[in-house]
């Protein structure tokens, strides 16, 4: 795990300015957690000790503000530290609707992350497995430095075309992909239009008359075969990626079930059952699906009008989650405080990184201590504000007053000044 003293000034300064606003940071969110590490520690060493020869499926069950999000980012670098390629996408109307299934893997291969890219803070590309491909290439390179050989290239490009459990024109496009890193001195505008045209047939853009004549495909994806192509990817990713698999984070961000039309309800859930029904041909895939408690249990638009559907998933357990369960019940996950102690304390570690020349003067940690207990103790059991984003919004502006120089707030006058700014996020 990642500790305070490895941290550069500009990487936890972005910490800490996502948690001034009470939301995770998209990176390194491990570090200020607070309860479940146990269940974090045996989902790591079922699901992603080595790669399964078949793909896994695993629901979560949280209300709203149960930090469904956090412990997705969570997931994510139990995977990285496990030499996995993540996907994390959010399931909404218009960029991932999953009635469109076709949509969702084209968003799967764009939000695509490897453990050397996370590392590198390299995870907001337009091109991401475009990278993933790059450094696959390079990895090939026997010195760091070389420039890229014909016989690297083909050696590695026969590597793909080899792999007869891999769709072909899923290895077509990626051979094609991997020569405009030939040494034949093309131009780089040229090489970046091919570069994104084939990126786009992920998308199932184009036509394929145009890809055909260009690359050899013979088909764009599409709703058909989208399931095919992720199996594709999975086969990839293990078998000439050399990753341990590939974590698929699916986030219901929005409430998209309960906003669709019957039709679409009906697609989604059909596209959902197949899923899970043909998960096992996608090697080395854990895919995590994130939903409220109603997607279990509303007669309206929860998988309750779909019988076949409702009997594959079931329903959450009464009980803190475990690896082995079906459905992961975040709401059951109890945080002691002094769990939320430890969290607010590690906060303020990142917070000295982050602001080195206040460290003789933030918020001393043993009333830090006192004043996270007081914040717990004011949050009630049913608040709509989860306890976690209380507490460390408020660490991080107790931290901030004591650093440039105010007397800090009283307990109450913090609690009320968070949870006002907090209800309207």
């Amino acid at each position: 795990m990642v500790t305070a003293n490895q941290l550069d000034r500009e990487t936890a300064q972005e910490i800490i300015e996502e948690l001034r606003k009470g939301t995770p940071s998209t990176r390194y969110a491990s570090f200020y957690s607070a309860g479940g590490r146990d269940f974090l520690e045996s989902v790591q060493s079922r699901h992603l000790s080595r790669a399964s020869r078949g793909g896994r499926i695993r629901f979560i069950s949280g209300s709203w503000g149960s930090g469904k999000t956090h412990f997705l980012r969570l997931v994510r670098e139990k995977a990285f530290e496990s030499g996995f390629l993540v996907s994390t996408v959010e399931l909404s109307a218009d960029e991932a609707p999953f009635n469109k299934f076709e949509q969702v893997f084209y968003q799967i291969v764009r939000k695509i992350t490897s453990p050397e890219m996370y590392a590198d803070g390299d995870i907001y590309r337009s091109d991401p497995f475009g990278e993933v491909l790059k450094r696959i290439l390079l990895r090939n390179i026997p010195q760091p430095d070389d420039p890229v050989s014909y016989d690297t290239l083909n050696d590695v490009i026969q590597n793909v075309m080899s792999q007869s459990s891999i769709d072909i024109d899923f290895r077509r496009i990626v051979a094609n992909y991997l020569k405009t890193y030939l040494p034949d001195g093309a131009d780089q505008a040229s090489l970046e239009d091919t570069r994104g045209q084939l990126m786009q047939w992920f998308a199932g853009e184009g036509t394929v008359g145009v890809y055909r004549s260009k690359f050899g495909v013979q088909k764009l994806v599409n709703r058909s075969n989208a399931r095919t192509m992720l199996a594709a990817l999975s086969s990839f990713t293990v078998n000439v990626g050399g990753y341990g698999g590939l974590v698929i984070l699916l986030d219901e961000a929005e409430q998209t079930y309960s906003t669709m039309r019957k039709s679409s309800l009906k697609q989604a859930h059909n596209n959902l059952l197949h899923l899970i029904n043909g998960i096992e041909q996608s090697q080395g895939t854990l895919l995590i699906y994130t939903a409220t408690p109603d997607f279990y249990s509303s007669d309206t638009y929860g998988i309750r009008l779909y019988g076949a559907l409702a009997q594959r998933i079931g329903v959450p357990d009464d009980h803190p989650p475990r690896a082995v369960d079906r459905i992961w019940n975040l709401d059951k996950i109890e945080t002691s405080v002094d769990q939320y102690q430890a969290a607010a304390c590690k906060v303020r570690e990142i917070y000295a990184v982050a602001e080195p020349e206040s460290q003789g003067q933030i918020f001393p940690e043993d009333l830090l201590k006192v004043r996270v207990k007081e914040l717990v103790d004011s949050n009630p059991e049913f608040s709509p504000v989860r306890t976690w984003r209380v507490v460390i919004t408020g660490t991080v502006r107790l931290l901030d007053s004591s650093a440039n120089g105010d007397d800090a707030p009283s307990s109450s006058e913090l609690y009320d000044d968070v949870m006002a700014d907090l209800r309207e996020l």
